[in-house]
Protein backbone atom coordinates (compact mmCIF):
# COMPACT_ATOMS: atom_id res chain seq x y z
CA UNK A 1 0.00 0.00 0.00
CA UNK A 2 1.19 3.33 -1.10
CA UNK A 3 0.61 6.41 1.19
CA UNK A 4 0.39 10.06 -0.39
CA UNK A 5 2.69 12.81 1.46
CA UNK A 6 2.10 16.41 0.25
CA UNK A 7 0.45 15.37 -2.65
CA UNK A 8 4.01 15.03 -4.63
CA UNK A 9 5.58 11.73 -3.20
CA UNK A 10 4.35 8.06 -2.02
CA UNK A 11 5.59 6.16 0.02
CA UNK A 12 5.28 2.52 1.24
CA UNK A 13 3.44 2.19 4.49
CA UNK A 14 5.60 0.03 6.61
CA UNK A 15 4.44 -2.77 8.97
CA UNK A 16 3.57 -1.62 12.29
CA UNK A 17 6.20 -3.27 13.89
CA UNK A 18 9.02 -1.66 11.92
CA UNK A 19 7.06 1.70 11.79
CA UNK A 20 7.44 1.70 15.31
CA UNK A 21 10.93 0.74 15.35
CA UNK A 22 12.04 3.37 13.27
CA UNK A 23 9.54 6.05 15.03
CA UNK A 24 11.55 4.65 17.73
CA UNK A 25 15.59 5.23 16.14
CA UNK A 26 13.79 8.96 14.92
CA UNK A 27 13.25 10.16 18.20
CA UNK A 28 16.45 8.20 19.42
CA UNK A 29 18.70 10.17 16.62
CA UNK A 30 16.93 13.69 17.58
CA UNK A 31 17.40 13.62 21.19
CA UNK A 32 21.47 12.21 20.64
CA UNK A 33 22.19 15.30 18.28
CA UNK A 34 20.34 17.63 21.05
CA UNK A 35 22.28 15.86 23.68
CA UNK A 36 25.58 16.89 21.34
CA UNK A 37 25.00 20.14 20.91
CA UNK A 38 24.31 20.59 25.07
CA UNK A 39 27.82 19.08 25.36
CA UNK A 40 29.03 21.17 23.51
CA UNK A 41 28.32 24.04 24.74
CA UNK A 42 29.16 22.78 28.29
CA UNK A 43 32.82 22.21 26.87
CA UNK A 44 32.96 25.50 25.60
CA UNK A 45 31.97 26.70 29.22
CA UNK A 46 34.12 24.70 30.81
CA UNK A 47 37.36 25.16 29.14
CA UNK A 48 36.91 29.06 27.04
CA UNK A 49 34.12 30.00 29.35
CA UNK A 50 31.48 31.18 26.52
CA UNK A 51 28.40 29.72 25.41
CA UNK A 52 27.87 28.48 21.80
CA UNK A 53 26.15 31.68 21.01
CA UNK A 54 28.63 33.89 22.47
CA UNK A 55 31.40 31.48 20.49
CA UNK A 56 29.56 32.15 16.89
CA UNK A 57 29.40 36.06 17.61
CA UNK A 58 33.21 36.36 18.04
CA UNK A 59 33.98 34.01 15.08
CA UNK A 60 31.67 36.59 13.02
CA UNK A 61 33.39 39.60 14.34
CA UNK A 62 36.87 37.74 13.55
CA UNK A 63 36.17 36.77 10.16
CA UNK A 64 33.80 40.03 9.32
CA UNK A 65 35.58 42.15 11.73
CA UNK A 66 33.40 45.38 13.25
CA UNK A 67 30.04 44.76 12.74
CA UNK A 68 26.71 46.41 14.11
CA UNK A 69 24.48 44.66 17.02
CA UNK A 70 22.08 43.58 13.72
CA UNK A 71 24.75 42.49 11.28
CA UNK A 72 25.54 40.22 14.05
CA UNK A 73 22.33 39.14 14.66
CA UNK A 74 22.21 38.43 11.19
CA UNK A 75 25.39 36.59 10.60
CA UNK A 76 24.79 34.28 13.53
CA UNK A 77 20.90 33.79 13.29
CA UNK A 78 19.63 35.32 16.21
CA UNK A 79 17.22 38.30 16.31
CA UNK A 80 18.17 41.90 17.72
CA UNK A 81 17.42 41.34 21.58
CA UNK A 82 18.77 37.68 22.00
CA UNK A 83 22.29 39.78 20.54
CA UNK A 84 22.34 42.72 22.50
CA UNK A 85 22.17 39.97 25.91
CA UNK A 86 25.30 37.49 23.82
CA UNK A 87 27.31 41.23 23.59
CA UNK A 88 26.63 42.54 27.08
CA UNK A 89 28.08 38.96 28.25
CA UNK A 90 31.25 38.81 25.99
CA UNK A 91 31.79 42.64 26.59
CA UNK A 92 31.99 41.32 30.89
CA UNK A 93 34.37 39.14 29.72
CA UNK A 94 36.46 41.67 27.85
CA UNK A 95 36.05 39.83 24.35
CA UNK A 96 34.40 42.73 22.85
CA UNK A 97 33.47 46.36 22.98
CA UNK A 98 31.27 48.39 22.09
CA UNK A 99 32.28 51.71 19.83
CA UNK A 100 30.29 54.62 18.52
CA UNK A 101 32.02 55.93 15.52
CA UNK A 102 29.61 57.60 14.21
CA UNK A 103 27.92 61.52 14.80
CA UNK A 104 25.02 59.63 15.58
CA UNK A 105 25.53 58.24 19.15
CA UNK A 106 22.53 55.91 18.57
CA UNK A 107 25.00 54.01 16.11
CA UNK A 108 27.04 51.51 17.59
CA UNK A 109 29.77 49.08 16.05
CA UNK A 110 30.76 45.52 18.07
CA UNK A 111 34.38 44.81 17.55
CA UNK A 112 36.35 42.09 19.39
CA UNK A 113 39.48 43.27 22.08
CA UNK A 114 42.82 41.90 21.56
CA UNK A 115 41.28 38.25 24.31
CA UNK A 116 38.81 38.04 21.66
CA UNK A 117 40.50 38.23 18.81
CA UNK A 118 43.11 35.40 21.09
CA UNK A 119 40.04 33.40 21.71
CA UNK A 120 38.31 33.30 18.31
CA UNK A 121 41.63 31.85 16.98
CA UNK A 122 42.03 29.41 19.32
CA UNK A 123 38.82 28.15 20.56
CA UNK A 124 37.15 25.07 18.60
CA UNK A 125 34.61 25.67 15.51
CA UNK A 126 31.20 25.96 16.32
CA UNK A 127 29.24 22.56 16.44
CA UNK A 128 27.58 23.72 12.84
CA UNK A 129 30.46 23.74 11.17
CA UNK A 130 30.81 19.99 12.02
CA UNK A 131 27.46 19.62 10.46
CA UNK A 132 27.99 22.17 7.58
CA UNK A 133 31.64 19.52 6.40
CA UNK A 134 29.15 16.46 6.87
CA UNK A 135 26.45 17.64 4.65
CA UNK A 136 29.35 19.03 2.34
CA UNK A 137 29.86 15.27 1.33
CA UNK A 138 26.54 14.51 0.39
CA UNK A 139 24.89 14.87 -3.09
CA UNK A 140 22.56 17.07 -3.98
CA UNK A 141 19.80 14.72 -3.70
CA UNK A 142 21.05 13.66 -0.15
CA UNK A 143 20.76 17.17 0.54
CA UNK A 144 17.46 18.20 -1.00
CA UNK A 145 16.18 14.49 0.98
CA UNK A 146 17.68 15.90 4.11
CA UNK A 147 16.26 19.32 4.23
CA UNK A 148 12.67 17.98 3.25
CA UNK A 149 12.89 15.34 6.18
CA UNK A 150 13.93 18.06 8.67
CA UNK A 151 11.54 20.88 7.32
CA UNK A 152 8.87 17.94 7.46
CA UNK A 153 10.12 17.36 11.39
CA UNK A 154 10.06 21.06 12.14
CA UNK A 155 6.32 21.08 10.70
CA UNK A 156 4.99 18.00 13.26
CA UNK A 157 6.60 20.27 15.92
CA UNK A 158 5.07 23.49 14.71
CA UNK A 159 8.21 25.61 15.56
CA UNK A 160 8.64 27.08 11.99
CA UNK A 161 8.76 30.50 13.87
CA UNK A 162 11.05 29.37 16.80
CA UNK A 163 13.81 31.85 17.13
CA UNK A 164 17.08 29.87 16.95
CA UNK A 165 19.58 30.93 18.97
Amino acid sequence: MIMPINDKKTFPILPLGVHAKRTKEIVYSIRRLMQAGELYTKELNKIYNVSSAQLNCLLSLYESGPLSPSQVAKQILVNSSTVTGIIDRLEQKGLVRRLRISQDRRVITIELTKNGKVLAENAPPPVQQKIIDGLNKLSEDQIDQTAAILHNLTDMLDVQDLEVT
